[in-house]
């Protein structure tokens, strides 16, 4: 069976270690890179001499070996990029997020859609097996009903210039609500502020609030301006509930038989104005080890050699923008919730 010929667009830091997996992903050939950067296309070719370099995508196209593009530059150039390559009959990958607009969104998905490739948005954490088995425990009812949903994802992290928190690390815990929700938000409400580079659109931390149709919550806090490097996430289920800890080398997923019991009756001396709550064992499944990034990146190889719906497809990318739109549309609003549409 032939390798999926690629090119890789984005040798910076994350597009490093895209370039690397990629190189030991089967049944990927990575046969371009191209950075703008002279510097980083000096480095990355010492690594990976047998590849082809450029500062742009042109002669990538041009060669008629390279089936796929995988996208790794900043999310201001997603879009044009994606748009060339789809236009030019390749598959695509692109990192989150897909696009900075729904408009941009939208036609990228009606591209690949006419051109019958396949598009793919990395929401790498669709690709975790930790959240992968949080969604399998949602689905066979072991919590319950869901009520609602609370991500935190900070750090005194890279700050990049022009660029906010909201549009940089959101899309990582958007993309994990809409997967463990399984459906979109009608609404989001947000605050945030700029206090490092100020200006609007620059938040450095945000607050928002995703309400769903069935009246369940996600609430999302994510901020580069926090002393303590956090990525958790908690699920509040009817029955039972989940945290996650993303960072954590052990025990990432628990599973706590805990919740709140309205009508049950009152316990021991408790008074009978305060509701019971149970509070049983906390138990952490076993979890398979994989590399989020090599799984994601060996689930395009196969959706582009079978023609396969990637997990994180294009529209998943879109569900995730129009939520991101919406998000900054009330952020400047002053917190005013406002529609996904």
């Amino acid at each position: 069976m032939s390798s999926i010929g690629i090119a890789v667009v984005g040798a910076g830091a994350w597009g490093s270690q895209v370039i690397r997996t990629l190189a030991s992903t089967p049944g990927a050939l990575l046969r371009w890179i191209c950075d703008r950067d002279p510097t980083a296309r000096a480095r990355i070719g010492g690594i990976y001499t047998g590849v082809e370099l450029a500062a742009g995508l042109d002669k990538a196209l041009e060669d008629p070996a390279v089936e796929a593009v995988v996208i790794a530059a900043s999310a201001t150039e997603h879009y044009q990029l994606a748009r060339r390559a789809l236009k030019a009959g390749r598959h695509v990958l692109v990192e989150k997020p897909l696009a900075l607009r729904v408009a941009e969104a939208t036609e990228l998905n009606a591209l690949a859609g006419k051109a019958r490739r396949t598009l793919m948005v990395g929401h790498l954490l669709m690709y975790d097996p930790a959240i992968i088995l949080a969604r399998t425990t949602i689905e066979s009812g072991e919590l319950g009903e869901v009520l609602m949903l609370h991500a935190q994802r900070t750090n005194l992290g890279t700050i990049r210039r022009g660029e906010s928190a909201w549009w940089s690390l959101a899309p990582h815990d958007v993309a994990i609500a809409l997967y463990l929700m399984r459906a979109a938000p009608t609404e989001v409400s947000a605050t945030g502020a700029g206090f490092v580079q100020r200006g609007p659109g620059i938040e450095d931390a945000a607050f928002a609030t995703l309400r769903f149709t069935d009246g369940s919550l996600a609430h999302l806090h994510v901020s580069w301006l926090d002393p303590i490097k956090r990525r958790a996430l908690t699920v509040v289920g009817s029955r039972k509930m989940l945290t996650f800890e993303e960072s954590a080398s052990q025990q990432r997923i628990k599973i706590f038989d805990r919740r709140a019991e309205a009508d049950g009756p009152a316990r021991g001396s408790a008074p009978d104005n305060v509701v019971p709550v149970h509070r049983g064992d906390v138990y952490a499944p076993p979890l398979p080890v994989a590399d989020p990034l090599l799984v994601q990146c060996g689930h395009f190889v196969e959706c582009v050699r079978t023609g396969r719906r990637p997990r994180s497809d294009g529209a998943q990318g879109l569900a995730v923008v129009r939520v991101l739109e919406a998000g900054q549309r009330s952020i400047e609003a002053g917190g005013v919730p406002a529609p996904v549409g």
